[in-house]
């Protein structure tokens, strides 16, 4: 009999341990990935150099069916590069850019820490993904980024929100015996 308590009280806290585990493993991936981000906006110029070089090199197929996005690409380039040089200055957007992508990402260390006390900050993190579509819709129009481009940007949103929902979901089941104890204590 004692056995069978025992068995029926471990089985729930290996569960949660195992959700904490799968929790915390894709919170991990998701400011990996805010990291990467953020790092890649600082060396635009480079970035969009090396760009134009694959999308004219032999080995572009898409690029060869796609005329409109290897001019894009060029444009792209030319832009950040005469900027650059005429106006550094402005890289500076950029620059701060990649900085909030990096104070986003360590704003993570707490539902890292602890995800069921800090689910509020994977819901707004949710918020903010939903926030890239209209961002995308209103103002690529406004500073005459193709609609192609618009839904690359907005797939950032789209790609972001899953492993946040995923988590969200997986904290349900966790969620509610904090709740009781929060309500009891």
């Amino acid at each position: 009999m004692n056995g069978t308590s025992e068995s029926l009280t471990e089985r729930p806290l290996d569960e949660g341990r195992a959700a904490l585990r799968r929790v915390r493993r894709w919170l991990w991936a998701f400011v990996v990935c805010l990291v990467l981000s953020g790092l890649t906006a600082f060396p635009l110029e480079t970035e969009t150099r090396w760009l134009a070089d694959v999308a004219a090199g032999p080995a572009a197929p898409l690029t060869d069916h796609l005329p409109a996005l290897r001019e894009w690409i060029e444009r792209t380039r030319d832009g950040i590069a005469d900027t650059n040089a005429r106006y550094p200055f402005l890289a500076y957007g950029t620059d701060w850019l990649a900085f909030a992508h990096l104070v986003i990402a360590a704003a993570f260390w707490g539902p890292i820490k602890d995800p069921v006390r800090n689910v509020w900050v994977i819901r707004w993190a949710v918020l903010a993904c939903a926030g890239i579509i209209p961002l995308a819709l209103i103002c690529g129009p406004l500073r005459g980024i193709p609609l192609y481009w618009r839904f690359i940007d907005m797939s950032f949103g789209i790609i972001g929100v899953v492993p946040l929902l995923v988590v969200l979901r997986a904290l349900r089941p966790l969620e509610r015996p904090a709740r009781a104890a929060a309500v009891a204590g």
